[in-house]
């Protein structure tokens, strides 16, 4: 975890982790395991446990390095800990409504951690850049594929210290 960098929650910390723990202490041993027996039988260049094992375990590599790397240049923020509770900065539930009145509920989180379907918002995607530092009562344009959009702040909210 550096100082500056991209932010991610203790949760989605602790899921990059859990990521990580998985694949390095169940995963890789069990192909590790396959591809010892498949090489023992013989013929490698037409053994198909051998061949899927190693390509399996060099995805597996690849994945541990991307998740090192990305749990060393993250900086862990709790939203909790939030100093201006009234501005919308990372971690905060905001509520919003568009020109038709229709209200969605958006929660800003590490780009680790996004899923735009349950309202987990990724903190460099557009609409997280335009509600930033917003306040209840602000109108943020936002430019999405399909077209500019103009939403209001309707509430803002933080996840309480525990």
């Amino acid at each position: 975890m550096t100082a500056e960098g991209p932010p991610i929650s203790p949760s989605g910390f602790a899921a990059l982790r859990a990521r990580y723990d998985h694949l390095l202490g169940t995963e890789r041993p069990a192909i590790v395991e396959i591809v010892s027996w498949a090489a023992g039988n013989g013929d490698r260049s037409e053994n198909g446990d051998y061949i899927y094992g190693r390509k399996r375990m060099r995805e597996i590599d690849r994945e541990l390095t991307h998740l090192a790397r990305r749990m060393k240049a993250v900086r862990v923020i709790d939203p909790a800990r939030q100093g201006d509770k009234d501005r919308v900065w990372f971690g905060a539930c905001v509520t919003i409504a568009d020109e038709d009145d229709s209200k969605r509920m958006v929660t800003m989180v590490g780009d680790d951690e996004q899923d735009a379907t349950h309202g987990l918002i990724g903190w460099s995607a557009p609409m997280a850049r335009a509600l930033r530092g917003a306040v209840v009562g602000d109108l943020r344009r936002v430019r999405l594929p399909g077209g500019e959009k103009e939403w209001e702040v309707i509430a803002i909210a933080y996840p309480e210290a525990q």
